[in-house]
């Protein structure tokens, strides 16, 4: 798990006009709350939070006021067109504490031989782990596997010291049969029909 620094700025004018005035610098408004405190609204770098929040669960630490603070993305408002950052929500954690999150599934190995598929029923899973130790992803082998096949949450390989919070029977994936393509009747019969 990586960990970013920011240096995060107090801020005191709210409203969209203070948001866009920030969005304008380059800057994004964010809240950061959590452990029964006061949330306290800041400004963080635009471009520096852009390249954090590509990296899935990133440990933040803020340098607010001179005070060091750990948090974890929340919540990511993006503009829906140009896709530049709106406003985020940054929960505080501290060293030790553990967090749920979810974790992106990726899957590892070759199907047996045929014509299989690899249905992803879940694209993540939900997981409690320490805030400063939380992985960016699991893998599962479908190495050999068939039509018919399942993988359930319970026999996802967790990283140590990983619990896992979603559902243990849930399906995560499927093998299916891939559907060979009947030829269309219909058109058989119309060509049939044109010739006579």
């Amino acid at each position: 798990m990586s960990e970013v620094k920011l240096a995060a700025e107090v801020r005191n004018s709210f409203g969209k006009g203070a948001a866009r005035s920030i969005r304008r610098d380059n800057k994004v408004p964010a809240v950061v709350y959590g452990h029964g405190t006061e949330p306290v609204h800041v400004t963080l770098p635009g471009h520096e939070l852009l390249l954090a929040l590509r990296t899935p669960n990133v440990l933040l630490s803020l340098d607010i006021d001179g005070k060091t603070e750990l948090a974890i993305p929340k919540a990511v408002q993006r503009d829906a067109i140009k896709g530049y950052l709106v406003h985020v929500d940054l929960l505080l954690v501290k060293k030790g504490e553990k967090v749920t999150v979810e974790v992106v599934v990726e899957t590892e190995g070759e199907l047996a031989p045929g014509s299989f598929l690899v249905e992803n029923v879940l694209n993540t899973l939900s997981v409690e782990a320490e805030a400063t130790h939380i992985p960016t992803s699991v893998t599962v082998s479908i190495e050999g596997l068939e039509a018919g096949a399942s993988i359930h949450a319970k026999d996802v390989p967790l990283p140590k010291g990983t619990t896992l919070a979603t559902d243990p029977e849930a399906v995560v994936i499927q093998i299916l049969a891939a559907q060979a393509e009947e030829p269309a009747a219909d058109a058989a019969e119309g060509d049939a029909s044109a010739e006579a």
